[in-house]
């Protein structure tokens, strides 16, 4: 049973999610809160897998929640749920370390999904704002800083190639079947990579992928 906590400052959203979730059989919500400071201590008696955080909110907002969860000493992944698309909200919480972005209209088995990958271990971003996070940062500029192109230069080839698939989008079996490699490997592969590039989940090693131009190879 995969635990979920709801974190929104809506009473109503957050009892429509609960609904949603609590009807999968895979999926049970443990606890909510209505603003990221009880979320914090929801989170320490709950321990959920997987926060879904609302960004904006009363007193502590989610892009300070998500950094103070991940900081727990069982820290859930975090999904962050809003009703805006804006390129400086998806980045933001990319670099908060949130593993997911999902607009708060996604379909139900668009949330369900995410739940479901999240908890694998993949990141998620609504196909809303996928586009969006690619095209901004490919206008940053520099598009790597000296540290992060010290640690992509540290990847061996075989890594560089599993980044480039991570930069697509591509879950773990994918990547096998993609460079014939057991989804063993493939995870091998991955946690090595988020080490050498300091980066928290896959969100981020695909934030460096964007970043270096690996997603288009």
């Amino acid at each position: 049973m995969i635990k979920i906590m709801i974190v929104d400052d809506n009473d109503i959203i957050r009892r429509g999610l609960r609904t949603i979730i609590d009807a999968a059989d895979d999926l049970r919500v443990v606890a909510d809160a209505g603003d990221g400071r009880s979320a914090i201590e929801a989170a320490r008696r709950a321990r959920p897998d997987i926060a879904l955080v609302d960004i904006r909110m009363p007193g502590m907002d989610g892009l300070t929640a998500t950094r103070q969860l991940l900081e727990l000493d069982t820290p859930p992944h975090v999904i962050i749920l809003t009703t805006f698309n804006t390129d400086e909200y998806v980045d933001e919480a990319i670099r908060s370390g949130a593993a997911g972005f999902l607009l708060k209209d996604s379909p139900p088995e668009e949330l369900l999904r995410a739940l479901r990958a999240v908890h694998e271990g993949h990141a998620m971003l609504d196909p809303a704002v996928t586009r969006q996070v690619i095209d901004a940062i490919a206008d940053q500029a520099p598009r790597l800083s000296p540290q992060e192109k010290a640690q992509l230069e540290s990847l061996t080839a075989r890594e560089v190639d599993v980044l480039r698939l991570i930069g697509r989008g591509l879950s773990n079996a994918d990547i096998g079947a993609e460079l014939f490699m057991t989804e063993g490997t493939v995870k091998g592969y991955v946690s090595a990579i988020l080490t050498k590039l300091a980066a928290e989940n896959r969100v981020q090693a695909a934030r460096v992928a964007y970043r270096a131009g690996l997603d288009s190879g």
